[in-house]
């Protein structure tokens, strides 16, 4: 990772509204940064979604595992310069939210500030497989509600990127998220997002306040059927699989 390449990822971010993003997160378990990649990068991206030379550990064809419709890959280690880069920048920023999410539920939530650290901290845990995916859909596939849990160590923040363009690239393939409320039916909120847009949103809960003080609202997310073209979406968890 260069420094260049790490100081104009960080011009970037610093750019952001985090507050916005902070006060979104709190609200609702999710929030946009938006066109955080350019198009070229987009392209990039999902262009390289049928190479080969070991840039992937894993394929998954969805149907074959109840998932859905559709398949993804995740990235091998070494990951990509940027992806690798993006990952460290956005953890950077997202720590402090995460670690005071875990103190309103009075859960563990010492979130190291550096993703060097927060890894190792997987990798002693067994998680040592990488996250980070692309997703690509076609006419007719979908993806099922579900939440990204990969072991026991959880990192409660992950970001979509969306990669394609909305009404050229693919038509219908909204990014979908529930939240289970206590005796309530699921609320579910279709999220429309433009190409380049970063989704933040909460991995399987999120701290919601109550006349009893904080408690956990379960989150999950998916895609609704792509009704025409292809969607390819890039995926950054910040956990390690086992």
């Amino acid at each position: 990772m260069t420094a260049d390449l790490s100081r104009r990822i960080d011009q970037r971010l610093d750019a952001q509204d985090w507050a916005a993003l902070s006060q979104s997160l709190d609200a609702e378990g999710r929030g946009i940064l938006p066109a955080l990649l350019r198009p070229g990068e987009c392209r990039q991206l999902a262009q390289a979604y049928d190479a080969g030379g070991g840039r992937y550990r894993s394929r998954v064809v969805m149907a074959r595992h109840g998932f859905g419709q559709g398949e993804y890959q995740y990235f091998a280690y070494p990951l990509p310069p940027a992806l690798a880069a993006w990952r460290a920048a956005l953890y950077a920023r997202l720590a402090p939210i995460a670690r005071d999410w875990a103190r309103r539920l009075g859960q563990p939530g010492d979130y190291p500030e550096r993703h060097a650290d927060y890894l190792a901290r997987c990798h002693r845990a067994g998680q040592v497989r990488p996250t980070p995916l692309i997703l690509r859909y076609g006419a007719g596939d979908y993806n099922c509600l579900h939440q990204d849990l990969y072991g026991e160590e959880v990192f409660p923040l992950q970001c979509a990127v969306l990669l394609s363009v909305p009404g050229v690239d693919f038509e219908g393939g909204e990014f979908v998220m529930t939240e289970q409320r206590a005796g309530h039916a699921p609320q579910a909120d279709v999220l429309p997002l433009a190409q380049g847009d970063a989704l933040v949103f909460a991995v399987h809960h999120r701290p919601a306040a109550g006349p009893r003080g904080w408690h956990r609202r379960a989150m999950r997310h998916g895609v609704a059927a792509v009704r025409a073209g292809q969607r390819h979406t890039l995926g950054i968890i910040f956990h390690d699989a086992s």
